[in-house]
């Protein structure tokens, strides 16, 4: 009888729990992330921790801001040009240095120039605190105000501080260039990527 009374108890325990939302059988078999949009996920990942190696190993002071930094965003971007038109558009990730949160994210620009081709390079942004990061991430940060910014400081080089609370790095396969192009530039949440 007692043994009884003890398998009813467990049982009964069991249901509270369930109930209470602290033991599901769902739990167990939860469905796991789209594999596809992982492999997404993780190809960008390795894509932005190459950038940032190679950057770190060429440029000290790359590394002296980035300890520094709250957090980072490195994209790689296909910048085309036509006669009279040029655009760009890439992909990339945001990440929280502090609590290692990501964003996945896509970037465009256009704008009226001459330029014929294809070319292929990659953008790190460093933002210097938190409050400009987490407005990266959301979605709601215009990169003119900081290429205005930058542009009126005559002398400084935007790869050499934080300019605005940001800093940019635009590396091709020739190496790093002095001045990041991001005028006009628009950084969104890639809501297919996350």
């Amino acid at each position: 009888m007692a043994i009884r009374h003890s398998f009813v108890g467990i049982i009964s325990v069991g249901m509270l729990l369930s109930g209470a939302g602290l033991v599901s059988a769902q739990d167990e078999h939860a469905p796991t992330a789209d594999p596809e949009l992982q492999a997404r996920q993780m190809e960008i990942d390795a894509r932005s921790q190459v950038v940032l190696d190679d950057l770190f190993a060429t440029n000290e002071t790359a590394k002296s801001l980035f300890d520094q930094a709250a957090g980072y965003a490195v994209f790689a971007v296909t910048k085309a040009g036509g006669f009279l038109i040029t655009g760009a558009g890439g992909s990339g990730v945001a990440v929280n240095k502090g609590t290692g949160s990501r964003v996945y994210m896509r970037m465009g620009s256009g704008g009226v120039g001459f330029g014929l081709g294809a070319q292929r390079y990659n953008l790190v942004v460093m933002f210097e605190d938190v409050p400009y990061l987490e407005r990266f991430m959301d979605g709601g940060w215009d990169s003119s105000a900081t290429a205005q910014a930058a542009a009126g400081q005559e002398g400084i080089n935007l790869t050499s501080s934080f300019i605005d609370g940001v800093a940019f790095y635009q590396i091709t396969d020739k190496g790093l260039i002095a001045i990041a192009d991001v005028a006009g530039t628009r950084f969104g949440v890639a809501d297919t990527l996350n």
